[in-house]
Parts: C-alpha cells; sequence; structure tokens
C-alpha cells in the first residue's frame, strides 16, 4: 500500500471558462479570476490542497499561454510542477500527461485530480473525504467523486449508483453508469429518484492503474504520452511541443471511466461543493435582497427579481425586469436571461462571425 508519502495532487487549470464572459478571457481564463472576493480560484484550490499532500506533490496542469500567469499565481510552486499543454487536447490527454509525468518520479503515486474552479463550503468534511477516497484506491480502483444534488441541475453530469446508497457512504459504492447533462425533466426524475449524484469531476487512482486503463482503452495516446515523459529530462519540453497534438481530444469520463471495470464512487453527503462554471452558479453563493437579487454595484430595483447584476461604476436601474444577467467589462457588455448562462458559449461564433474575436 502506497503511504501519504506517494501521494500526488494534479489540478487542471488548462479551461478558459467561457461562460464566465465577459470576465474570463482567454488571456485571463476563470480559473484566475475572484469571483467570490480575495484569492483567485486557482489559488483557493491550491490552497485547499495543500494541507492534505506532501511539500512538493502538488502538480497543475494548464496551457502553455497560461503558464506565466500561473507561475505568478502560485509563485512557490516549482515550474516543474507546471505542465503546460502545448495545445488542448481535453481531460483523457492532459490527466494521462500528467500521470506519466508523476509516475516518471514516483511509480507508487496515489493520484486525485482536481479541478480549479470548484468551492468548497465545508473544507473539513472535504478533507475528510479526500483522504478517504485516497484510501480506498489500495484495491486498484478508479475512484470518482458523486455529491448529494441539491437542486434538478441540467449544467453538470450524473453518477448513478444502486439503489439504497446513501448520502455520506463510508465508503466507496459500484457505480452504476455515467449520465450527461440532463434536461430539466430528466433531472427531477434523478433527484427524486434519490440514487443520482452529481458528477464532481475529481478523481483518485493510483497512477500505475490509470496508465493501465490508459493502455487499454487509448492505447495510441498513452504510447504518445509514455514516449514524451520517458525522455530525457531536457527533452521532455521538446517532445511535448512536437508530439502532444498527436493525442485523441477528449474527455476521461468518456474514454476510460465510461468503460472501464474498475470504477467505483463516493456518494457524498452535501458538503457545500458548487461547480464554479456560471454567473448562475456564482449568484447562488452570494448575498441576496429580499427579491431574491444579488446585485454587486449597487443599483435599484422596482418589481425586479431574481437578477444577478455586476456593472462596477455604474447605477443600474432595472424597472419591471427579472431572472436576468448583467454583467460588464471594460470593453464588453452582458445582458441575458439567467436559463442561458450554461450556453454563454454559442458567443464565440457568434463574436468571431461578427468580427471581433478580440473579445474572447
Amino acid at each position: 500500500m502506497a503511504t501519504n508519502d506517494h501521494r500526488h495532487a494534479v489540478i487542471l487549470a488548462g479551461g478558459r471558462g467561457v461562460r464566465f464572459w465577459p470576465h474570463s478571457r482567454a488571456a485571463h481564463p476563470k480559473q484566475m479570476l475572484s469571483p467570490l472576493g480575495g484569492a483567485s480560484l486557482l489559488r483557493r484550490t491550491y490552497e485547499r490542497l495543500r494541507a492534505a499532500f506532501p511539500e512538493g506533490h502538488l502538480w497543475v496542469v494548464t496551457g502553455v499561454s497560461l503558464r506565466e500567469a500561473v507561475e505568478r499565481e502560485l509563485p512557490e510552486l516549482s515550474p516543474a510542477r507546471i505542465i503546460a499543454e502545448p495545445v488542448q487536447r481535453n481531460t483523457a490527454p492532459a490527466i494521462g500527461l500528467a500521470t506519466a509525468l508523476v509516475l516518471r518520479e514516483d511509480p507508487e503515486a496515489v493520484m486525485g485530480v482536481f479541478p480549479a474552479d470548484h468551492h468548497i463550503e465545508n473544507a473539513e468534511a472535504y478533507r475528510e473525504l479526500v483522504s478517504a477516497a485516497l484510501g480506498a484506491t489500495d484495491t486498484d480502483r478508479l475512484i470518482v467523486l458523486g455529491i448529494q444534488p441539491t437542486r434538478p441541475e441540467t449544467g453538470y453530469g450524473y453518477i448513478e449508483f444502486p439503489p439504497g446508497t446513501r448520502p455520506g457512504s463510508p465508503g466507496p459504492v459500484r457505480v452504476t453508469r455515467f449520465c450527461e447533462k440532463p434536461d430539466l425533466g430528466t433531472a427531477n426524475r434523478f433527484l427524486a429518484s434519490g440514487r443520482y449524484f452529481w458528477n464532481s469531476g475529481q478523481f483518485f487512482w493510483r497512477a500505475s492503474v490509470l496508465g493501465e486503463e490508459m493502455r487499454r482503452h487509448l492505447p495510441r495516446t498513452w504510447s504518445t504520452l509514455s514516449e514524451i515523459a520517458g525522455g530525457a529530462t531536457a527533452s521532455v519540453a521538446r517532445l511535448l511541443g512536437e508530439r502532444y497534438g498527436e493525442c485523441e481530444s477528449v474527455s476521461v469520463d468518456r474514454a476510460i471511466l465510461e468503460r472501464s471495470d474498475r470504477v467505483a464512487g463516493f456518494a457524498a453527503g452535501n458538503i457545500g461543493w458548487t461547480d464554479l462554471g456560471t454567473w448562475e452558479a456564482l449568484r447562488d453563493l452570494l448575498p441576496r435582497d429580499t427579491e431574491d437579487n444579488c446585485d454587486r454595484t449597487g443599483g435599484t430595483f422596482v418589481r425586479a427579481r431574481n437578477n444577478y447584476v455586476d456593472v462596477p461604476g455604474r447605477h443600474v436601474v432595472l424597472l419591471g425586469a427579472s431572472d436576468l444577467i448583467v454583467v460588464e467589462a471594460p470593453d464588453a457588455l452582458l445582458i441575458c436571461r439567467r436559463s442561458e448562462c450554461q450556453n454563454l458559449s454559442d458567443l464565440e461564433q457568434a463574436l468571431r462571425k461578427s468580427g471581433r474575436g478580440d473579445l474572447l
């Protein structure tokens, strides 16, 4: 069994976070923002994990264009622990690359994989859950973390557990299946059944086991990653630039977890987990007035309900307007229905078509 000295944390910080537009941009994506005030989402994630993993065992996977930003945000992190993808290839190659590099240093490694844009209210319960999940990898399982749903959310994927599974179960439970983001009717059925949990995108496994599953289900990509990580230390960066684009672009869920017979999961209770992926998710974490308006910059609301407003330097007046997101950046203003928050990625094509790709 691997000891705590072999535990490694991999933080995924390469996404663009387009659903936080207009604040999130390619050069300054969501994980570098501070939507809750104070530290950035990346910094918060790093601080949350550093107490649970040995010093020098935290890694960050990001894009090559963001490497310097990560170095500024985490100055104490060794540059050797920042893995910069030359091109985006989704989570399977990103996690696979981190796995190959971790195995190069520590063949007994146990890994936890964590997105950089999560918020956790109950830090103590979360640390206990992470510790339990890491410990459960000693039977060579791939462990996923399911979160008890509190609403019929259509923006998350779900994990189905066997009937009778209870939130807060002390050990891992067999995963019946993974479910894509549902429509509202399906999400309501998931919530009512009690056996569907949100897929938090957090994973735990022995690095060697994930390598075996990559070799089994993504042999060509794993071969490429192994060759990159297996080169001389000085040549890894060069090989990464030359070879990484050969990897298949696919999520680890679809490529590995949905196909493996080694998957189990923790059916976690409500630990105050939020995937800060949208303005709507942020709104749910912030104070609101008696009409359920979240006003971050000071405005006036008349017969207006359920809005989120963040417009620095202007006094916003909403008259008879409800269920809106209103967010201003120095060069752009977003106004949309709250129900459209999950669809902000549609803006990319529209802005490029109108000749305003500079706003992305």
